[in-house]
């Protein structure tokens, strides 16, 4: 069973800049990773590994892959001859033993030209619930997507190398939109109902209408300079 324990790559991003973010309480979650390799099978998955994240803030992490036997990595190169996608199922959960799963693929192609290096993104708001995962190829420039004229026949390398990267989202400040609609409504009500008094001059009351009179005189005169020269 291959090991690579203790990803420290930790990136932190803003949905208006990048910059130090924390949620407000720290916790754990444990990602379980199966993967898809039978094209005949699309929708059957097998293990791959195991992922636990102790501290979210810290965004360090531990992963636990399983190198793929024989079979396994047959299928993944027919995926790849095929021009087929590899399919990952991420099934988190949280420590109130909530789980959720996400999906996520790449060309099975581009996966063995990268030798099996791959880059999980893990998004996670600030009540510390993931609400995205996704798996990317590490750029290495090598990376092809049309399987078709190459042949990975020869191809041996059964473990994956895969680097865990927490990305933290903020959301800006919402508008308390409901509130100042029911104030709106409120004082709707109360001029109905007489209770509130309107004490506007005449133009306060009926601008809405006068405006637009006034506008469509002047570009009727604009319009016609001849008739007004007359």
């Amino acid at each position: 069973m291959g090991i690579r324990s203790w990803s420290s790559i930790f990136v932190l991003l803003s949905l208006f800049g990048i910059g130090q973010s924390y949620i407000e309480y720290d916790g754990w979650i444990n990602v379980e990773l199966l993967h898809s390799l039978n094209a005949d099978k699309p929708e059957t998955f097998t293990y791959r590994a195991n992922i636990s994240i102790p501290s979210l803030n810290t965004g360090l992490s531990n992963i636990v892959q399983n190198p793929m036997s024989s079979e396994d990595l047959k299928n993944l190169k027919d995926l790849a001859a095929n021009n087929g996608f590899y399919r990952l199922k991420a099934i988190v959960e949280y420590p109130n033993g909530l789980r959720r799963t996400f999906t996520t693929a790449n060309k099975a192609c581009g996966l063995l030209s990268v030798l099996l290096n791959d880059e999980l993104w893990i998004a996670i708001d600030g009540n510390g619930y993931v609400n995205g995962i996704t798996s990317t190829l590490s750029a290495s420039g090598d990376e092809i997507y049309d399987c078709s004229s190459y042949d990975f026949s020869t191809f041996t390398i059964s473990e994956f190398s895969t680097d865990i990267l927490i990305k933290h989202t903020e959301l800006a400040p919402v508008p308390d939109t409901a509130s100042f609609i029911q104030k709106i409504e409120r004082e709707r009500e109360a001029r109905d109902r007489g209770e509130v008094k309107d004490n506007r001059g005449f133009f306060g009351k009926y601008w809405i209408y006068i405006v637009p009179v006034v506008i469509l005189l002047f570009v009727s005169g604009a319009t016609n300079p001849d008739q007004q020269q007359k």
